[in-house]
């Protein structure tokens, strides 16, 4: 029999059940895909997939300290059960005392659904969206115009279980929509996507429309040569640098003088003011539409991320709040390093800018500068000021007097998320968004368009 006959919550007892460790912790997840894909306006391919992965996290005590073991494997059988547990106990055993070891979690509710059957998805979620789909590939074709693209939906279920007494249930469902539109000659090349948690939010004949009108600015061109320029940042390519940032704002990182966080002659800038707008950067497990687990799930330890975690509650956490730096990332090991207060990274990102001007209405407030579709190949440069490099993508539009006149070349760019802060002089309204480059880590996020008024493209890119 194997381990996909039984329910996610008889595996998580079992192995709990077969541990002789002082302390386990087990992380079942119940993951299903439903996608279609599609090139030159007709779907290509579809298909469904389901599969379980389990986690085991074995904790000993010896007179040194306690030490950990984690062993994940998927595909695990009914028989896989008793080795998997061992396996984890052996690794540590053989490991040396945990530099974060902390009591494991205890005293928090049990999830009144533990017991309950996954949730799983189907292609049943494309229900509406494929008619849709269907539609907007008739409307490019008679438009001259190829699309490209997929569409993405992934629910996991996972289900986490310890010696002290924990049952805990989470379902994450995640949606990605990317639609590529083409000029026929391939000269032209426009680009959106969409963050959602069930595909009724999704509109591809609104985005079909939206690039027929990128293209549409894509026949002229416009060389422009490296330099800083006036650009406004879409929500996407914000998201994109600010979930780096996110990333990079290790509390222990910053008190041990590695980081942009970190304060000169020691300490961490927990309290500086970062930017004179009133930006709010935040996390919330319970905000609308961007909902994600209210506990920590952790399969390894590592920078802030502690297996002794599991199962913390996790709370709504401002970052930056009105433009000052409020917290940074932490577990209850790094904590108690650093003295500052426990906070672990969420599942979401947020930026409030307090504003309600859509993009357009900043397009149109412009007099010359770039407009930006969206960034990838974002690597890091320099660790203690955050600057990163990375290229413009799929659109690079010139504004002038408050109208799109034209698409320039792509560009390098060399900035630090933390600078933009500093410099940016205008956030538009908050929207959901998919950011492009993270988008196989990091969905769900909300973020304005930025006004930055000096952007740095320090190279031209001969990328599209």
């Amino acid at each position: 029999m194997s381990a996909r006959d039984n329910k996610p919550h008889e595996i998580v007892e079992r192995a709990l059940e077969l541990s002789r460790a002082d302390g386990c912790v087990v992380i079942a997840d119940e993951h299903s895909t439903a996608n279609l894909r599609w090139a030159g306006n007709a779907l290509t391919t579809n298909g469904v997939t389901r599969g379980r992965s389990l986690t085991v996290i074995a904790t000993v005590d010896g007179k040194e300290g306690t030490a950990s073991g984690v062993v994940s494997r998927s595909a695990v059988t009914a028989d896989d059960l008793e080795p998997l547990v061992r396996a984890a106990e052996a690794a540590a055993r053989g490991a040396g005392p945990a530099e974060d070891a902390q009591p494991l979690v205890s005293g928090v509710p049990e999830a009144p659904d533990f017991t309950d059957a996954p949730t799983e998805t189907s292609s049943a979620v494309f229900a509406d969206f494929a008619p849709a789909l269907g539609e907007a590939f008739a409307r490019a074709r008679a438009g001259g115009r190829e699309l490209y693209g997929f569409a993405n939906h992934e629910l996991v279920s996972t289900y986490v279980g310890t010696s002290t007494g924990l049952r805990l249930r989470h379902d994450q469902p995640t949606g990605t929509l990317e639609l590529n539109a083409k000029s026929p000659d391939r000269t032209r090349s426009a680009w959106a996507g969409r963050s959602t948690r069930d595909f009724k939010d999704v509109d591809p004949g609104a985005l079909d429309a939206e690039l027929a009108v990128r293209l549409g600015w894509a026949e002229r061109r416009v060389d422009l040569p490296a330099g800083r320029y006036e650009t406004l940042l879409p929500p996407t390519a914000v998201a994109d640098l600010l979930i780096y940032q996110l990333w990079s704002a290790s509390g222990r990182d910053a008190a041990e003088g590695r980081t942009v966080f970190s304060k000169p002659g020691g300490g961490t800038r927990v309290g500086e003011r970062l930017t004179d707008l009133p930006l709010t950067l935040r996390s919330d497990p319970n905000e609308p539409g961007l909902e994600s687990a209210p506990f920590v799930v952790a399969h390894s330890s590592g920078g802030d991320q502690s297996v002794f975690d599991n199962g913390l509650p996790l709370a709504a956490t401002e970052w930056v709040a009105g433009g000052e730096l409020k917290h940074l990332t932490t577990t209850r090991h790094t904590a108690g390093l650093t003295g500052l207060p426990v906070a672990p990274a969420g599942g979401n990102l947020i930026l409030d800018g307090g504003q309600d001007r859509s993009l357009e209405d900043m397009v149109a407030a412009t007099e010359r500068g770039l407009l930006l579709t969206c960034l990838w190949y974002i690597r890091e440069v320099d660790p203690a000021t955050l600057l990163l490099t990375g290229l413009t993508r799929d659109g690079v539009y010139l504004v002038e007097n408050g109208q799109v006149t034209g698409q320039v070349n792509n560009f390098r760019f060399n900035e630090s998320p933390v600078d933009l802060l500093g410099r940016a002089t205008e956030a538009g309204r908050t929207e959901k968004t998919l950011p492009r480059e993270w988008s196989d880590w990091f969905t769900r996020a909300a973020m304005p368009a930025l006004r930055v008024p000096d952007f740095n493209m320090s190279s031209v890119s001969q990328g599209v």
